[in-house]
């Protein structure tokens, strides 16, 4: 076998994707960011029918690049929380709003190999349209993302996606300087609310998009 690495993964992804249609979940596995953009674009998105759309922050999904196809697509209303032309109060407002949008699209920070999603957000907008709100969920997640189970995913999240966060957006928070969580009281943090999904409600409402390539943190 010239390139066992994509085999490899192919099989824990199959694994885990049984694991999240059981927990009512309806997941699809993409080989690519590319193959993902499309399946979403074309398939996924068109099914739903949604009339408006909105996201959380996620670089799994602005690495697809479909957030570019969908805030140019005349189909859709789109409520883009990523405007930075946004003030601080429109942003807080929007994302209130996106919460009855007809389709939230973020990732996850984590999914188990028992297909539990495990998320830590700062503000928990995200986290609260994962939820309950938005009629649609769509999440792209990056095989980099799964776990062993919910413990490894807490770990994960503490002390490798929230400190990589804390650089990326040079939050003050002292994880950002020592790679790992220091259970701060900063200012700046970003882990303020825990959420655990174990199951789609109602079923398949939460989507998910498998992709076998590394992507985000």
């Amino acid at each position: 076998m010239d390139n066992p690495i994509p085999t490899y993964w192919t099989i824990r992804l199959q694994r885990v994707k049984k694991a999240l249609d059981a927990n009512n979940f309806d997941v699809y596995i993409a080989d690519n960011k590319d193959m993902a953009k499309k399946l979403a674009y074309d398939t996924i998105i068109p099914a739903m029918a949604p009339k408006t759309i909105s996201w959380g922050g996620s670089i799994t999904f602005v690495g697809t690049r479909l957030y570019e196809a969908l805030k140019n697509d005349p189909r859709y209303t789109v409520l883009d929380t990523y405007d930075k032309g946004l003030s601080p109060e429109q942003s807080v407002q929007l994302r209130r709003e996106a919460l009855l949008a007809d389709l939230f699209i973020s990732g996850t920070n984590a999914v188990t190999e028992t297909g539990h999603l495990v998320n830590l957000d700062m503000i928990g907008n995200r986290v609260a349209a994962l939820t309950f709100g938005p009629k649609h969920v769509l999440l792209f997640i990056g095989r980099n993302k799964l776990v062993a189970d919910q413990a490894a995913a807490m770990a994960r999240i503490k002390n490798y996606a929230a400190p990589v966060n804390v650089m990326r957006l040079e939050k003050k928070s002292p994880c950002g300087k020592t790679g790992r969580c220091e259970n701060c009281s900063s200012p700046d943090r970003i882990c303020n609310t825990w959420t655990i999904t174990e199951k789609s409600f109602p079923k398949q409402r939460i989507k998910i998009v498998l992709i076998n390539e590394d992507m985000g943190f």
